[in-house]
């Protein structure tokens, strides 16, 4: 009983000047009752409840306070635990704690009407069979107390890995330039045909950018300007970045901010945050899989 539960926390709180009888009295139960209920065990289903809690309290910690019900119940799933769904979003209820949600995105994107756009390739099909079959890329920027502080990034879109990224304080070619170079450093070079599927804003456009493409032996791809489905795996990154980190914190520094990307994208979101477009594995273990499955040949 929910009454019985509430003398029991108080008689355990320190500051508490009430005795067991005077909250009976006030809340109108009687001693013998409370006394009943405190002696008899708890049954399976508060046991296991009680249990649960813990190690939802664990993951929910663990993603940064930023899992909701949905993913908390996949990670149970994956460590063994036969609970369904909608147990594990009343006990999250219970407790006060929930995932994070989406707030407005801005767009970064500067058209160069000057220049020619690349074919668009991907159709909005953005889930190739195996990885280094199609990437995808886009800028957003985050606020510091130094200025905006530009983020490009490459996404792998088999895994939603984020292979390559790179951050600046100003929104040159150089800056997609670099998220590029990277993802061909983590792939170990061997990128050839691979298709890279962005915006049409202008640094994506540039001669600068489409040699570097060229010398990799990437693809080049572009959705329609101003249509967020064009590139809709890259604007749900960005947007699970605002959620779970952006929107949550307040850099004095760029490099302040860059610490925590670093520690975001390679130390949660590649390795251990649940996708639910990847059937709830993280993006490297998606690909571990991939290649355990002796579909591909690991580099």
């Amino acid at each position: 009983m929910a009454i019985y539960s509430f003398i029991a926390e108080e008689q355990a709180n320190d500051d508490n000047d009430w005795s067991i009888a005077q909250m009976c009295e006030v809340l109108e139960v009687s001693r013998s009752g409370f006394y009943d209920w405190a002696n008899r065990p708890p049954s399976e289903r508060e046991l296991t409840d009680r249990q649960l809690a813990i190690e939802i309290e664990a993951i929910w910690e663990c993603s940064d306070r930023t899992y909701g019900a949905p993913r908390v119940h996949r990670w149970l799933a994956k460590q063994g635990f036969r609970v369904g769904r909608k147990r594990v979003a009343r006990i999250m209820r219970t407790h006060g704690w929930e995932g994070e949600t989406g707030r407005r995105k801005v767009r970064t994107t500067i058209v160069d009407r000057a220049a020619t756009a690349a074919e668009d390739r991907l159709g909005r099909d953005f889930d190739p069979v195996a990885p280094d079959v199609a990437w995808c890329g886009d800028i957003t920027y985050l606020r510091t107390g130094e200025g905006w502080l530009f983020l490009a990034t490459v996404i792998d879109l088999y895994s939603r890995r984020v292979i390559g990224w790179s951050v600046a304080a100003h929104m040159r070619t150089e800056l997609v330039a670099d998220a590029l170079d990277m993802a061909v450093a983590t792939r170990g070079g061997h990128v050839a045909g691979a298709v890279f599927h962005s915006d049409r804003g202008s640094q994506y456009t540039s001669d600068a950018f489409g040699e570097l493409c060229e010398r990799h032996g990437v693809v080049q791809s572009m959705g329609a300007t101003g249509v967020c489905w064009d590139n809709a795996a890259a604007e749900s990154f960005f947007g699970t970045l605002k959620r779970e980190l952006a929107n949550r914190r307040r850099w004095a520094t760029r490099a302040e901010a860059r610490r925590d990307l670093i520690r975001w994208i390679e130390g949660w979101f590649n390795t251990r945050r649940l996708h639910s477009t990847i059937n709830y594995n993280s993006p490297v273990e998606h690909e571990n899989l991939y290649y355990r499955r002796g579909d591909g040949i690991a580099a």
